[in-house]
């Protein structure tokens, strides 16, 4: 269904159902198929054709018609011009470095951001290609404008930041970063499209690991750059035609399902994860809990302008207790799981201790370890009987 044929705009969970989506022109079934063959047919003269485009299906490492789907869909949830998904959150972070930035460029990124992020920027970036990164408090806007250098060429924040639930102004630093003739990026996967869309702020380029709240699921990997179909192109030509991380139909497929109910799953992420924050905040054994959503946050009345309809399923809390406390808590979870990534549908927990190798970057009340936890879609009262009977079972309750 288009939305110019339509004469209307849709909202936000139309489009989530619609866009991308249409009757199979073969089959007539009323979604898309998975297309999993990796090379498409020749027109009767091949000879002109450029074999690294991606304006036309030739080879899935190009773009495969799933993907193409998916691209529209997510387009049209960020509010942006164009799309391009990758085979990873990381290959689409990777996508923006390699293709905006050289040899004696200057990066200015939040300190607290993902791993792979600290770890690009940070190493091999800075090592393999003499790039250099200042990491700053992206929510300390001063410290932000005085990271900027001449040779600046990239501004990059995450907000709210992985894993201490930092939240930066997107509005003020696009200000700063256009000043100084920089690309300014968001990671925007804790907060997702429904409730926080960078572009619509100043953003020139949203990121998004679709393996997080878009898919859903805990069952598909994918990340995405939004943006300016000029600034999509060449990352689509360097970081997928000619590094080749492309999605793979399988995978865009899955995503495309699971972005379908991303409205009502966040919705109720939100709803659950802020119930679970106060009650938190309200018991003595735990040392601190950090979610943008309680009025104790730094980052509170920010989040509150630029995150629509909630403050998504993420925080981070501490026990007043010592690092083996918090695994010993971890191991009598029966209803939270203990893992990695976040997003899915069921509740999830990692435990992050005091020799992390980033702990130095993080606020105080981080030092002594602390929980990355990501809200999930079970009965909230079910997800506080749990940390209830965990805190009882190792004497903090």
């Amino acid at each position: 269904m288009s939305e110019r044929s339509y004469g209307r705009e849709f909202g936000f969970m139309t489009r989530a159902v619609h866009t991308g989506n249409d009757v199979d022109k073969d089959t007539g079934a009323i979604k898309r198929p998975i297309t999993m063959g990796n090379s498409y047919e020749l027109p009767y003269d091949p000879s002109d054709i450029n074999w690294s485009s991606a304006e036309k299906a030739l080879y899935t490492r190009n773009g495969g018609v799933n993907q193409n789907y998916l691209q529209e869909k997510l387009a049209a949830l960020a509010g942006t011009e164009d799309c391009v998904v990758l085979a990873s959150g990381v290959a689409a972070l990777s996508g923006i470095f390699f293709t905006f930035l050289k040899s004696g460029d200057h990066v200015v990124c939040s300190n607290v951001t993902y791993i792979a992020v600290y770890r690009l920027l940070t190493d091999q970036l800075k090592t393999k290609y003499g790039i250099d990164t200042t990491l700053v408090d992206s929510s300390d806007l001063e410290a932000v404008k005085a990271a900027i250098r001449p040779n600046t060429k990239l501004v990059h924040i995450e907000t709210p930041g992985n894993p201490a639930m930092t939240i930066s102004d997107i509005r003020e630093i696009a200000a700063i970063a256009h000043s100084a003739g920089a690309l300014f990026s968001v990671d925007n996967t804790f907060a997702s499209p429904y409730h926080q869309r960078p572009a619509e702020l100043g953003a020139d380029l949203t990121v998004e690991s679709l393996t997080k709240y878009i898919n859903g699921h805990g069952d598909a990997m994918g990340g995405a750059v939004m943006g300016a179909k000029e600034l999509i192109d060449r990352i689509r030509a360097d970081a997928m035609v000619n590094q080749g991380g492309c999605i793979s139909p399988f995978n865009a497929w899955l995503i495309m399902r699971g972005a379908v109910t991303l409205p009502l799953r966040m919705r109720q992420h939100s709803e659950s994860a802020l119930a679970i924050a106060h009650f938190l905040e309200g018991l003595p054994s735990i040392r601190f809990v950090a979610y943008p959503g309680l009025a104790s946050h730094k980052g509170h009345r920010i989040a509150s302008a630029q995150m629509q309809k909630g403050f998504s399923g993420m925080m981070s809390f501490g026990l007043d207790a010592d690092a083996d406390t918090h695994n010993r808590f971890v191991s009598h979870l029966k209803v939270i799981t203990s893992a990695v990534s976040l997003g899915h549908d069921e509740s999830l927990i990692v435990f992050l201790g005091p020799d992390d190798e980033r702990q130095y970057l993080y606020p105080e009340e981080f030092h002594r370890g602390f929980f990355r936890f990501s809200v999930g879609l079970e009965d909230v009262e079910d997800i506080i009987h749990d940390i209830q009977q965990a805190l009882q079972q190792v004497g903090l309750l």
